[in-house]
């Protein structure tokens, strides 16, 4: 696992949790609570700024000299399905969390050796799900802010040759709020037995580098990836010692019982009052009663460290999962260095075909060897997280103001969008505004 930690100002801002709230509420974690105030995460800020001084370490060969390289996928048989018997004929099978799945890893072998086609790329197969709840967002713009940020993940889906799921229903009724994301995550790696992982991501959270690909490799002998720092976990026992809104897990056994493990504690159980006690004898820092799915992970992390700690990864080395705040205000000097580079290097200046962007952020790769990651960082992030600003119900929490989570949002699609709409000619001029202009050939002038 890695120790280094990026930011502890972005973990200190997410430790606002859900107050009480009804199942009619929003069903996800993007919207799923109201933060608490910011003057107890101002002291925790406080109190993480010497983390900043760690700098990524240099042995660290798999991130340092990540290439971005292209993965060469044979194309899948769509139509080829064989009567052979598989899983999806047991009556018994059950798509719910309530039914135990027993023998799974065998049953998805099974059935890639029935579907050949899927063999080739198989272990970078990813699929992206995501969603929101199932009614209006009170937030007047709110709807229109969803419908921006999952156009951007089916944007890098696109780019990168991922499936993405978009859901919007309640899969399971007793799982709300932020718990309803595992239902969802169980059902996806039954409907998707070709993909090696599935990779959730909060209707709040948004790629801004539309180059960077997940480092596979790099978690081959893991089955959870998730951001966050060891120590804060296991030393200070602090439930914002990671953030359980992006994660990456693998479509496998363990993860299956792993999430029933980890959905045991969830409002559906017998014991979740019991739960909510624990947690928050466990870990001090959390102040709110019910048993949440963050604070849950960090238990089963720290506690049942044996059972499952050397099967999940935190990952701490780059913007796997950034907090906005420390983000937004970076992009214009962030730009202006790409431009920088595109300015030297003429094969950047090209105009080429979307399918083929991969190819190019190997080329932009060359230049971007002492850009470093995360904060302090001119690389542009990865995962901006704009956890706190709630955009579907608007209720923002009271340590920001609304401006700053709703221009913020603006910039940050924006200037992810820019990434994506040079392909087709046009570009966001100004990072407020939502308008487009055509770009000139070659640009930007050397």
């Amino acid at each position: 696992m890695v120790t280094t930690e990026l930011s502890h100002s972005h973990f200190s801002s997410i430790m606002a949790k859900p107050i009480p709230r009804n199942k009619s509420s929003s069903i996800f974690l993007s919207d799923g609570f109201l933060f608490l105030g910011g003057a107890f995460s101002a002291l925790l800020l406080v109190w993480g700024f010497s983390s900043f001084t760690n700098p990524i370490p240099n042995d660290n060969l798999t991130l340092k000299s990540h290439k971005n390289n292209v993965v060469s996928y044979s194309t899948p048989d769509l139509r080829f399905d064989p009567p052979d018997q598989t899983f999806y004929d047991d009556p018994e099978m059950e798509y719910t969390m309530s039914v135990k799945l027993e023998d799974w890893d065998e049953k998805r072998e099974e059935w890639l050796k029935h579907h050949p086609s899927f063999s080739a790329g198989a272990k970078e197969r990813v699929l992206m799900v995501t969603g929101s709840q199932p009614s209006p967002c009170k937030n007047p713009i709110g709807d229109h802010l969803l419908l921006r940020f999952f156009k951007n993940k089916v944007d890098y889906s696109r780019i990168h040759g991922y499936d993405i799921f978009y859901n919007n229903a309640l899969l399971h009724p007793k799982m709300f709020a932020y718990w309803a994301k595992y239902p969802v995550v169980k059902a996806a790696m039954m409907a998707h037995p070709e993909a090696e992982w599935i990779w959730w991501v909060d209707s709040d959270a948004l790629f801004t580098d539309m180059d960077f690909k997940l480092p596979l490799k790099r978690y081959k002998d893991h089955n959870l990836v998730v951001h966050g720092w060891p120590h804060l976990i296991h030393e200070k026992r602090s439930w914002t010692g990671l953030n359980a809104g992006v994660f990456l897990i693998r479509n496998c056994q363990w993860s299956l019982d792993f999430m029933e493990a980890w959905a045991g504690m969830g409002p559906q159980s017998p014991d979740y009052e019991e739960w909510g006690k624990t947690l928050r004898s466990t870990f001090k820092d959390k102040f709110f009663p019910e048993s949440d799915d963050q604070t849950g992970l960090a238990y089963l992390i720290a506690i049942e460290k044996e059972k499952w700690g050397d099967k999940i990864y935190l990952e701490g080395e780059y913007y796997f999962e950034g907090y906005w705040e420390e983000i937004v205000e970076t992009f214009s000097n962030i730009s202006k260095k790409y431009e920088d580079i595109e300015k030297v290097e003429p094969k950047l200046r090209r105009r080429y075909a979307e399918k083929v962007s991969e190819a190019y952020g190997v080329i932009r790769e060359e230049y971007l060897k002492d850009a470093g990651y995360g904060k302090g960082s001119w690389r542009r992030p990865f995962v901006t997280h704009f956890t706190g600003c709630q955009p579907c119900s608007g209720k923002y929490n009271e340590m920001y103001t609304a401006d700053a989570c709703w221009n913020g949002m603006k910039k940050a699609l924006n200037f992810a969008d820019n990434q994506v709409m040079r392909k087709f000619g046009f570009v966001h001029k100004d990072l407020g505004d939502n308008g487009v202009s055509s770009l000139p050939f070659d640009y930007p002038q050397p």
